[in-house]
C-alpha cells in the first residue's frame, strides 16, 4: 500500500498541484485531501485511483528493507514532454 507521503512526493517530482492530481485520478479534491494528510476514511477506490494516475505518469512507487520512496522515470509516449505539464483533460 503507498502512503501519504508517497503521493506527496510523487506530485512534487510530477509539478502537479492537488487539483491536477485530483483531476487526474477522477477522485474528489477533498478525498485527495484526506489521503495527502493521512486521515483516517479514506476509501481504497480513492488510493487505488491516485495511484494509477501517478504511475500513467511515469510515477514509480518503491518499497523495500531499507525503506519506501518514488522514482520518476520517461515513457515512451512521453518523450519530449516536461514532468510539469498537466495530465490530459478529462472528457
Amino acid at each position: 500500500m503507498i502512503t501519504s507521503r508517497q503521493i506527496r512526493a510523487a506530485r512534487a517530482l510530477l509539478g502537479w498541484t492537488q487539483e491536477t492530481l485530483a483531476d487526474a485520478a477522477l477522485v474528489a479534491l477533498t478525498a485527495l485531501k484526506r489521503l495527502e494528510s493521512d486521515r483516517l476514511g479514506v476509501r481504497d477506490t480513492t488510493r487505488d485511483a491516485v495511484r494509477k494516475a501517478l504511475e500513467e505518469h511515469g510515477v514509480i512507487f518503491l518499497s523495500s528493507a531499507r525503506g519506501l520512496g518514488v522514482m520518476l522515470v520517461d515513457q515512451p509516449e512521453n518523450a519530449g514532454k516536461t514532468g510539469s505539464e498537466s495530465p490530459p483533460p478529462v472528457p
